[in-house]
């Protein structure tokens, strides 16, 4: 039962799109309200199966990991921008003189150059 009830929403959502494009000459707003019903009527569907609770409980879970997570405080995301700034800086400096040393060690080497 589940594999139709899934059918039927895909097919809801695959109508609705088909519909969006196929009315253009209509106003946008309202192939916009049809599908975002479309929507509404597709995941009420998916949420009577088993894979839209168990896709259900994930947002849920999801969302109450996510305030669990300690955020940087403004200070330490600029400190630790301008960190990475200045060690990109450095490492920019040091690859680009080892660059031009191999260059010169290349050309001193092969006898070419000026």
């Amino acid at each position: 039962m589940d594999k139709i009830k899934v059918t039927l929403a895909v097919a809801v959502l695959i109508a609705a799109v088909s519909g969006f494009y196929y009315y253009e000459d209509q106003s946008l707003l309202l192939r916009v309200i049809g599908m975002l019903v479309a929507f509404g009527v597709s995941v009420t569907i998916m949420l009577q199966t088993e894979a839209g609770r168990t896709a259900w409980a994930f947002v849920r879970d999801s969302r109450t990991e996510i305030r669990k997570v300690v955020w940087p405080t403004r200070k330490e995301t600029i400190q630790s921008t301008l960190l990475v700034m200045v060690m990109v800086t450095i490492v920019g400096i040091f690859l680009w003189l080892l660059d031009m040393f191999l260059g010169w060690a290349v050309q001193l080497l092969t006898g070419q150059g000026g």
